[in-house]
C-alpha cells in the first residue's frame, strides 16, 4: 500500500538514516514550486548516497515517447549501477499511452521487480477528477507520495521563522509579519530574503532594523524586477534585467520559477475570467495581493486570453532545456528562450480594456 508524507517529514526522514532507506517509487506533487523542488532534490541526494549513481531524467506529456520510461527501468548498466529514473509530468496529463505506462510502472513497483531502480515522478497538484483516474489511483496506491502543501499568507510568518531557525537565526513576531507583507505572500521571495539574512548577519536574534535594511536593499538586478517589467509591458527593461541576472550568475532555475509562476497564475486567472468566476475570490485563493495584483490585472487586460496556454508550454519547454533536453522549435540556450518568453508577454498589444468583475 502507498503512504503519504509531507515535505518536511520526508526530508527529516531521509536525513536521519545513513545510508537512507528508500522505496522504489516516489511521487512529489503540489503547486508550490520551491517546496516541490526541495523535496525532489532531497530524494535525488538520498538516492545518490544510497548508491543510485546513475540518473535518467525525462520531462513528458501526452505527446511524448513513453516507451523510453520502461526502457530506462530495464536496460541494465554494464557496471551494475543502481539507477534513478526521474520523470516530470508538468501538465499532469500523460495521455492514454502515458497512463498505460504509469500503470505498468505501478505494477512493477508493487511487484518488487525494481530492485536496482528507483522511480521519482513529479506532478502538479492533481484535481479531483484526475486523482480519481485509473493511472493516478494505481500510482498513489503503491507509491510513497509527498504532497507539497501551499503555504497560505497567515502561515507565512511561521514558515519564515522555521527557515530562519535552520540557519540559527530568530526574529520577533512583528518583524516576521512585516517580512511576510513585504514579499506579498510569495514563497520564493521569502526564501530569497531568508538566504540573504543568513549571508549578511551572524547567528542569533536579528534586530528589526537590520532585517528592514536587508530586505529593502535589493540588488540592481533581481527576479522580481524582471517580473514587474514583463507584466508591466516594458520589454526593454525586462531584457536589461534578464541580461543583468545572467551576468551576475543568478541561478537560471530560480529565474524561471519567478517568471513561470506568474505565467501559470495568469493562465488560471484568464481561464477563471473567461468562465465568469469571481475574480477577486480567485486572486485571494492564489494569494495575490498589493502591487502584484495590479500588475497581473494589467497583464490580463493587455494580453489575449488565448495566449496563456502557449506561454505555459513555453515555460515547460525552457525547463526541459535547462535539464539538457532538446525541444523542437526552441533555441538551445535556455536564457535566450527565457528572454523570448518575457518578450511575448511584455510586448503583447493592448486589447480593448475589459473589466474584471469583483
Amino acid at each position: 500500500m502507498g503512504r503519504q508524507l509531507d515535505a518536511d517529514s520526508l526530508i527529516g526522514q531521509l536525513n536521519r538514516s545513513s545510508p537512507p532507506s528508500l522505496d522504489s517509487l516516489y511521487i512529489v506533487s503540489g503547486d508550490e514550486p520551491l517546496l516541490a523542488i526541495e523535496a525532489c532534490d532531497a530524494l535525488r541526494a538520498a538516492a545518490n548516497r544510497a548508491g543510485f549513481s546513475e540518473r535518467i531524467s525525462m520531462t513528458l506529456d501526452a505527446r511524448s515517447d513513453w516507451s523510453a520510461v520502461i526502457g530506462a527501468t530495464q536496460n541494465v548498466s554494464l557496471f551494475g549501477d543502481r539507477r534513478l529514473v526521474d520523470v516530470a509530468i508538468p501538465s499532469g496529463k500523460p495521455g492514454k499511452t502515458g497512463a498505460d505506462t504509469l500503470l505498468k510502472l505501478a505494477d512493477m513497483a508493487g511487484g518488487g521487480v525494481l530492485a536496482d531502480t528507483m522511480l521519482l515522478i513529479s506532478l502538479p497538484r492533481l484535481d479531483k477528477a484526475t486523482r480519481n483516474t485509473k493511472w493516478a489511483a494505481g500510482l498513489f496506491g503503491v507509491a510513497t507520495s509527498v504532497e507539497v502543501s501551499t503555504v497560505e499568507r497567515p502561515a507565512l510568518p511561521h514558515w519564515i521563522a522555521q527557515r530562519l531557525a535552520r540557519q540559527n537565526q530568530q526574529l520577533d513576531r512583528e518583524t516576521l509579519e512585516w517580512m511576510a507583507d513585504k514579499v506579498e505572500g510569495n514563497l520564493l521571495a521569502a526564501f530569497q530574503e531568508i538566504q540573504k539574512l543568513g549571508l549578511l548577519y551572524p547567528e542569533g536574534k536579528l534586530s528589526a532594523q537590520d532585517v528592514e535594511q536587508a530586505v529593502l536593499n535589493v540588488a540592481r538586478y533581481d527576479v522580481f524586477g524582471l517580473r514587474d517589467a514583463m507584466l508591466g509591458g516594458n520589454p526593454a527593461r525586462a531584457l536589461s534585467i534578464l541580461a543583468g541576472l545572467r551576468a551576475e550568475g543568478e541561478a537560471l532555475p530560480l529565474v524561471l520559477w519567478a517568471v513561470g509562476e506568474e505565467v501559470r497564475v495568469l493562465a488560471r486567472l484568464a481561464a477563471a475570467q473567461a468562465a465568469g468566476n469571481d475574480m477577486q475570490a480567485e486572486l485571494r485563493r492564489l494569494r495575490v495581493f498589493g502591487q502584484r495584483e495590479q500588475l497581473l490585472r494589467q497583464a490580463l487586460n493587455r494580453v489575449s486570453p488565448g495566449s496563456w496556454p502557449a506561454a505555459v508550454q513555453h515555460a515547460h519547454d525552457i525547463d526541459r532545456l535547462i535539464k539538457g533536453l532538446k525541444v523542437p522549435g526552441r533555441l538551445d540556450d535556455p536564457w535566450e528562450e527565457l528572454g523570448r518568453l518575457a518578450l511575448r508577454i511584455a510586448i503583447s498589444r493592448p486589447r480593448r480594456p475589459r473589466g474584471m468583475a469583483a
